[in-house]
């Protein structure tokens, strides 16, 4: 069984390259979460949200994760 057959039974292949990130990874998911209006499982359970409720949250956060990148690449400072 590959990673396709994995999926949803709560093992994780998204490790983070520099784990001391998780604090700030977990800060900006907060953030996005309450910018866009979506409650945070407490219980780290997704299975009730829907996919346009998730996607939205991912894609809002890969984009902050962008232009901080941007930022940080043409030396401008965090503002």
């Amino acid at each position: 069984m590959g990673q396709a057959g994995q999926q949803g039974r709560g093992s994780r292949s998204n490790n983070l390259v520099v784990p001391q990130a998780t604090a700030a990874l977990h800060q900006l998911k907060m953030e996005a979460a309450q910018e866009l209006g979506v409650q945070i499982p407490q219980d780290g359970y997704y299975g009730n949200y829907t996919s346009r409720e998730t996607g939205s949250l991912g894609g809002y956060i890969t984009k902050r994760l962008v232009q901080l990148a941007e930022q940080q690449l043409s030396g401008r400072s965090n503002s």
